[in-house]
Formats: structure tokens, C-alpha cells, sequence
């Protein structure tokens, strides 16, 4: 079974979690990746608010619990303007932790998409790999808004 835990952007740091949930339960976005396996939720929480402290030691909580993977999730990628701290806790959880980390929970939805689109926010080569787990298709983007 494979234990992850969820770290939040604290901009909804009173989100319920339902898009997370749901994605994870039919393994869609990021979740795709865990389509033959169990998978138990073993933390939640958000970063602390910028420039994101909780991610300084919330990851040990998890991994207290038995979490092998931190997926930073989508509101992280798709909130205006998208994490500006996101390549340091790529780099600081695995480093100070040994965990993997995982960009996105659910599939981005289809009015974050347009609106970044728009912007050019996703255009460089970095940030196409960043949002890579969680474009999916625009039937399953619509579903997410």
C-alpha cells in the first residue's frame, strides 16, 4: 500500500478537500500514477502560507505516519499567481526527508486552464513539466470546475 500524504496552498487552507479526495479515489490527475495499487491518505495539510514554513516540517508528521510521497497539490500550480516557492520544497522535502515529491493532486479545472492559458502562466518548458500530471483532457477539466 502506498502511503502519501497532501500539502496545500494556505490560500484555501479552509478547503475541505473534496477535488483531492475525489481524484484520488478514482486515480485521476497525479493520481494516475497509483491506478494498480492502494493508497492511503496519511496527512493533509497546508503550506503555512508564504513563504510556506508548514513545509519545514510537516513532511516529518507524515512521514511519522508512514507517508512515502508528498504530492503538492493543484492549487499550488493553478492559483494566481502559482506558487512562487514550488522548486524549493521539491528540492527540501526529499532532501531533508528522503521522499518523493509529486507537482498536483486533482486534474487542473477547465476555468483555471483557460485563465492560464490566457495569461501565457504554463508556456515555458519548466512549467509544462510542472503541470504535466495534472492537464488531463478538457472532459475531465471541465468535471474539476
Amino acid at each position: 500500500m502506498k502511503k502519501v500524504g497532501i500539502i496545500i496552498c494556505d490560500r484555501w487552507s479552509s478547503c475541505a478537500g473534496g477535488k483531492c479526495l475525489r481524484s484520488l479515489r478514482r486515480r485521476e490527475g497525479a493520481f494516475e500514477r497509483y491506478a494498480d495499487e492502494e493508497v492511503e491518505l496519511v496527512g493533509y495539510t497546508t503550506c503555512g502560507g508564504c513563504p510556506g514554513g508548514n513545509v519545514e516540517y510537516a513532511p516529518a508528521e507524515m512521514k511519522k505516519n508512514g507517508a512515502e510521497v508528498i504530492h503538492l497539490a493543484t492549487g499550488l500550480l493553478v492559483g494566481y499567481p502559482p506558487c512562487p516557492h514550488i522548486d524549493a520544497f521539491t528540492r527540501f522535502i526529499p532532501a531533508k526527508y528522503g521522499m518523493e515529491v509529486v507537482l498536483g493532486t486533482h486534474p487542473i479545472p477547465r476555468n483555471y486552464y483557460v485563465t492560464h492559458d490566457s495569461l501565457g502562466s504554463w508556456s515555458t518548458t519548466a512549467w509544462q513539466e510542472r503541470i504535466r500530471h495534472v492537464v488531463g483532457d478538457e472532459k475531465t477539466r471541465e468535471s474539476y470546475d
